[in-house]
């Protein structure tokens, strides 16, 4: 918080953050303040970073530290634009520096700049100009024997179910598919819930509009990541075919993991 720094102080404050995720809320921005992204794993090559702001996010500007510049990545102004991601290239593997400006302001008003981040490998970006996030899972095609075995045991969320709805946002370049989901493999936060009126499992994922996503019917295996809270779609073979694939992998001894 601000409110806690030393009113007559103009010194920066300086924060480490060592994940290679993660969310940072700053209540009542005064003066700036500086992010050091810096993550724990010495072997990581994490080339490209995102930052999501909150939709209310207030009271402040973000900049990138490059060189001893100070490059404008979020606006106040651009803040409110849902869904909006900046994402850039670290040049440097010691740590990528945000400088957070507090806006000036009247009044003692709550404000709070929050925003969430990610940084990416190399292996999981296509390019600098990923719309809205190097999204490798959306990529349009389907994936190949080998690609599914392995996005049983890597995919942040792995769920048997069946198309409810499609719904498309030309504006943001993206599409949403309902899942009515049958069972929850693995998930690594709680996108898919049990609803309480009717104790069905559902699930929003989210592709790329040029994907063309159409409802189908029967049964798929929804596997991929999780960006920003959200479900991304990686692989989604019918799951009779991918049953199909699995069994035979595994009498060859082939399959990576067990499902």
């Amino acid at each position: 918080s601000g409110l806690s720094w030393e009113p007559r102080s103009r010194a920066v404050e300086q924060i480490h953050l060592r994940c290679t995720e993660g969310s940072l809320e700053w209540v009542y921005p005064a003066r700036a303040l500086r992010v050091v992204l810096e993550p724990n794993l010495a072997s990581a090559r994490h080339t490209t970073v995102c930052i999501k702001p909150a939709s209310n996010f207030q009271g402040a500007s973000i900049y990138v530290e490059r060189a001893g510049q100070l490059h404008l990545l979020v606006s106040e102004a651009q803040g409110a634009r849902p869904r909006h991601v900046s994402c850039f290239s670290a040049h440097t593997p010691q740590g990528v520096a945000l400088f957070l400006q507090a806006s000036p302001q009247r009044d003692i008003s709550r404000r709070t700049a929050s925003f969430q981040y990610e940084l990416l490998s190399n292996q999981s970006t296509a390019g600098p100009e990923f719309k809205k996030m190097a999204l490798v899972e959306a990529m349009c095609r389907p994936c190949d024997n080998m690609e599914l075995l392995m996005a049983i045991c890597s995919s942040d969320f792995v769920v048997k179910g069946s198309i409810q709805s499609v719904s498309h946002d030309s504006e943001n370049h993206m599409s949403q598919v309902d899942v009515r989901v049958q069972k929850v493999y693995r998930q690594k936060n709680q996108i898919f819930q049990q609803e309480e009126g009717s104790g069905e499992w559902r699930g929003p994922i989210q592709t790329l509009l040029q994907c063309k996503v159409k409802k189908g019917g029967g049964d798929f295996l929804f596997t991929g990541n999780e960006h920003f809270g959200e479900a991304w779609l990686g692989c989604a073979p019918r799951f009779k075919d991918f049953m199909l694939v699995y069994q035979a992998a595994r009498k060859r001894g082939a399959n990576p993991c067990e499902f």
